[in-house]
């Protein structure tokens, strides 16, 4: 027996405790009504990430413009977008059509997106002048948003993305989330071949460096993680007691999660293209976003702590 559209849609939640509502009830809907499409027309998710890559480069060009059609059509383009974003993981679940491209287009998928985003609002902040004062953005322009997209963006979104893995792995053991380790990553690397692996190679490495950036940020998380797999290998021996008591305090942070990834951001985006104040966009990043996510890390690290020290690991 098929299963029915709202099953299917059910089905594709990771988890009630990490999902935003604004995905639940919007973009998965209509990503799942794109996805079930592509499936009856054979076509491969690998060929929707590739399309959501051109919808965004559109996106930021289109933002590049002070008019209101241009920057109407950048916001059509940046949801569809994000459409197919959803679309080609639902897709590939649907289809089982998984391959390691499809991780590395997946990954750098928003990537390319947002670096369009930023270089739209460089050029179109380029030869105005800065709020409030007779002076040209210019490089200024280019700064603002190379901290906002290379430091800021970058570093928000690697955060919360490993502080939702790191819940999911608590709620749903290890085969709900994708949580994993540098020296795993690294050990997949060494035992690629040296020639004839380029694209493995290429994926693993630099995953492998996620993966050790996102652990060099958390050291408490580091030490409270490493005693219980030393107690307890699997998850599902822990004590059901610490699972609970980790969900108590991860899940007040999800909010921050969901809040440093795509949606916060595109409405902000949104908002600040079509009042043509476009630099409130970086700002928000730099501000905001940064504000949100040094309180998650603080408290996330303090929560390890506690752990570890209630729990004698």
């Amino acid at each position: 027996m098929e299963k029915s559209f709202s099953e299917l849609l059910r089905a594709s939640f990771k988890s009630a405790d990490t999902e935003e509502w604004l995905d639940i009830y919007f973009t998965r809907p209509i990503g799942l009504a794109f996805a079930l499409l592509w499936a009856r027309l054979g076509v491969h998710p690998n060929t929707i990430t590739i399309l959501s890559m051109f919808l965004g480069i559109g996106a930021g060009w289109m933002f590049s413009h002070t008019d209101l059609w241009h920057n109407i059509a950048g916001i059509v383009l940046l949801m569809f977008a994000n459409f197919c974003d959803s679309t080609d993981g639902q897709l590939a679940r649907l289809t089982g059509r998984k391959t390691l491209i499809g991780r590395m287009l997946d990954g750098v998928a928003s990537d390319v997106w947002f670096t369009a985003v930023y270089l739209g609002i460089v050029f179109r902040l380029w030869n105005d002048n800065m709020p409030f004062i007779d002076v040209k953005w210019g490089a200024w322009a280019l700064l603002l948003c190379a901290v906002a997209g290379f430091v800021c963006h970058t570093m928000q979104c690697r955060l919360a993305d490993y502080y939702r893995q790191i819940h999911l792995y608590f709620l749903l053991g290890k085969s709900g989330s994708e949580l994993d380790d540098y020296e795993s990553q690294q050990a997949i690397v060494d035992g690629l071949p040296k020639k004839g692996a380029f694209w493995e190679r290429a994926f693993y490495t630099n995953y492998a460096k996620y993966c050790r950036a996102q652990e060099k940020s958390t050291p408490e998380f580091q030490a409270f993680y490493r005693n219980i797999r030393a107690r307890y290998p699997d998850v599902s021996d822990m004590p059901q007691q610490l699972r609970d008591d980790f969900r108590a305090g991860s899940l007040p942070l999800m909010k921050y999660t969901n809040l440093l990834t795509h949606n916060s951001r595109a409405i902000t985006l949104f908002i600040g293209c079509l009042l043509d104040i476009p630099y409130i966009y970086p700002l928000f990043e730099i501000i905001v976003l940064s504000t949100i996510y040094w309180h998650m890390h603080r408290s996330h690290e303090a929560l390890c702590r506690r752990l570890n020290t209630t729990y004698g690991l």
